[in-house]
């Protein structure tokens, strides 16, 4: 049974941002709350009640005596399970959500197992599965991809990233010790250099749909398509690169210590840890890096389309808009 919206305080839009996403502190505000790993463990059905809530919202009916509160917290489940395109429900492991329990056990194992070549291969080859889920269950969803491309796009960046970890694995066998600890952290940014752009190439081919301020369609450009998978690359080595850098450094140090090396077997779960400490910030950090709703100067668009937005709307369009995924 649904009320009409006088029961929603005047002036609420389920819709709106909490905090401004013209600012970098905005954004982690936002990230920090849709990334949030417990709503991982929300049941399904509990996610679908958000979704109805959200939608009946949006429709202007909520059901009675419904508070801000409650609304809120719907569209925090909402945005952490819902593709913001296709209203969809993402796959648990490919949800932001995840990135905190899911990339700490991998990046832990990653850092723990670097001195072999087979336990190397196996965990790159763990995390670019991972990572290939992620970047297509976050891919802008208005640009279908085949399972081709898919099997294309994982089985390039598999390779990209175990290559880059074997090469360097043998290469840094005479190097400082510090030095191979850093291995697993250069072939996940090599791999994400190919894996992001691969699982997405639908929207560098075809391009994404641009829209003006007020979400009115424009039309597609390959152009920004190419800036917000950029900006994606970017925020995922930066997502890893604290922990895959820092936390080398502090178990060379602590694995000097006479107590670690009486408890080895504790280094893994250990390192496991100190991953989803770093992670816990990382991941709405580096997410908050770029505007999740991506703008781009008319000026910056292919000459095509740039001409055919003037055409019908002179100079009232001086920026368009898309959604960069994540």
């Amino acid at each position: 049974t649904y009320t009409k919206m006088a029961t929603v305080p005047l002036g609420f839009n389920i819709d709106a941002p909490r905090w401004d996403q013209s600012t970098f502190v905005g954004r982690l505000k936002h990230f920090l709350n849709i990334t949030d790993p417990r709503t991982v463990l929300v049941r399904e059905e509990e996610l679908d009640r958000a979704k109805a809530l959200v939608e009946g919202c949006r429709a202007g009916l909520v059901p009675p005596g419904s508070s801000q509160e409650q609304l809120l917290y719907a569209k925090k489940l909402y945005d952490s399970a819902f593709h913001p395109d296709s209203g969809e429900k993402m796959n648990l492991i490919g949800r932001m959500s995840f990135q905190v329990p899911g990339g700490m056990a991998l990046t832990g194992c990653m850092l723990q197992f670097y001195r072999t070549v087979p336990a190397v291969v196996f965990w790159q080859w763990v995390n670019q599965s991972f990572n290939a889920i992620v970047n297509y269950t976050n891919r802008n969803a208005a640009s279908p991809i085949s399972l081709r491309q898919i099997g294309v796009a994982y089985v390039t960046a598999t390779g990209t990233a175990l290559a880059t970890a074997v090469g360097l694995n043998l290469y840094t066998k005479r190097a400082p010790p510090l030095l191979a600890r850093w291995v697993p952290f250069a072939a996940v940014a090599a791999a994400n250099c190919v894996n992001i752009p691969m699982m997405r190439q639908q929207e560098i081919i075809n391009g994404i749909t641009v829209t003006d301020e007020d979400n009115n369609e424009l039309g597609c450009s390959r152009r920004a398509a190419v800036k917000g998978i950029a900006q994606v690359v970017v925020s995922r080595i930066t997502m890893a690169a604290p922990g895959m850098i820092i936390l080398p450094i502090i178990m060379e140090r602590l694995e000097k210590f006479p107590f670690m090396q009486r408890i080895r077997v504790l280094h893994g779960p250990l390192q496991v840890l100190l991953c989803g400490g770093f992670l816990l910030f990382m991941v709405p950090a580096a997410c908050a890096l770029f505007p999740q709703r991506c703008s781009l100067a008319l000026a910056d668009l292919e000459l095509e389309l740039r001409d055919s937005i003037v055409a019908k709307h002179g100079d009232k369009v001086p920026y368009v808009y898309f959604n960069k995924g994540l």
